[in-house]
């Protein structure tokens, strides 16, 4: 039997306590599985994946761990920005071994969409896209639930990311590979020349803290494809934006960088939105776990063997007041 109610009680708020911690240590096995690291050889990463599950199985909350990595994996798969899918997919393998298949299987689950996604681009390459964004997505939709039945497509607009052509002043083209939030708010030029923040808020719907962080990055950086008034950085509602038809950079192609914001305590609750769920659904498999063992009998020797399996990977021990009663280890 496993008693530990007082744990049970507090183990939410203990475990949140420490999501700066392992937002941290997500963003270290972000930072070492990214392109940037391509020099390092297989020897070297595997060397220091060994060490980082040494570190990971210290980690108390592991599942709060997986919804950052989860999160860092979708961007460095979506940006192409991964050192190496196979060193991605041993990293996988090592949380599998460590915490078991039901751990990894949404981390999985990404790479299979990931080459899915392919197969879908191939096929979709044939359809004539129209040119509003709106109708093109509506497209995409209704073409992925003919291909696919019991799946839910799930934009996710903030790691959008698009190509765009544009005409700055006669003889200056330029191809701009810019945020989806970024070309909603350039294409708003098509229509006039100049628009104030309160305009774009307006036309865009996006928040005033997207609004901000876009305005900046297109009017503020050092490739300033909008120009502003007044000329700072601080983006107020009756600032006005209009086209840098005076660009001077001289690449053809663009890369217009996003203003790197840190997590918002919103996005922290979200992340604990979502553990709690997931620890919903597997106390849910608990209790239906206990209903099933009263449906067959269980030879004591299982039994015995998976405890000892569970203590030997630290999830239980043996009361120190009484040997024959097994207490959970946080």
């Amino acid at each position: 039997m496993i008693t530990d109610s007082q744990r049970d009680q507090t183990m939410v708020e203990d475990l949140m306590a420490f999501k700066d911690k392992l937002d941290v240590f997500a963003k270290y096995m972000d930072a070492r599985l990214r392109s940037a690291n391509k020099e390092a050889s297989d020897e070297q990463l595997d060397q220091l994946m060994n060490k980082v599950i040494t570190l990971f199985r210290f980690i108390q909350g592991k599942d709060v761990f997986e919804v950052f990595y989860k999160k860092d994996l979708a961007k460095r798969l979506l940006f192409g920005r991964s050192a190496s899918v196979d060193a991605e997919k041993i990293m996988l393998s090592k949380l599998r071994q460590e915490c078991g298949a039901g751990f990894t299987q949404k981390l999985e689950g990404m790479f299979r969409d990931m080459e899915l996604s392919k197969d879908l681009e191939i096929a979709f390459r044939n359809v004539s896209l129209p040119h509003q964004l709106s109708s093109c997505l509506q497209l995409y939709e209704k073409f992925y639930d003919s291909r696919h039945t019991g799946r839910k497509l799930q934009w996710q607009p903030r790691l959008g990311q698009c190509v765009l052509k544009a005409n700055f002043r006669k003889g200056c083209y330029k191809e701009l590979k810019v945020s989806l939030f970024q070309a909603i708010v350039l294409l708003l030029f098509n229509d006039q020349t100049s628009w104030t923040a309160a305009d774009i808020m307006m036309a865009t719907k996006l928040d005033h803290k997207e609004l901000v962080r876009t305005m900046v990055s297109l009017s503020c950086a050092k490739v300033r494809v909008l120009l502003k008034s007044p000329t700072n950085k601080e983006i107020k509602d009756d600032d006005v934006f209009t086209i840098n038809t005076d660009l001077k950079e001289v690449r053809f192609r663009i890369r217009i960088s996003e203003v790197q914001m840190k997590e918002t305590e919103e996005e922290y609750k979200a992340v604990e939105e979502e553990v709690n769920q997931d620890r919903q659904y597997q106390i849910d498999a608990a209790i239906g776990i206990v209903y099933i063992n009263f449906r067959f009998p269980v030879r004591a020797t299982d039994l015995k063997k998976r405890i000892a399996s569970l203590m030997e990977r630290d999830y239980l021990r043996r009361c120190d007041d009484d040997p024959n009663v097994y207490q959970y280890v946080a």
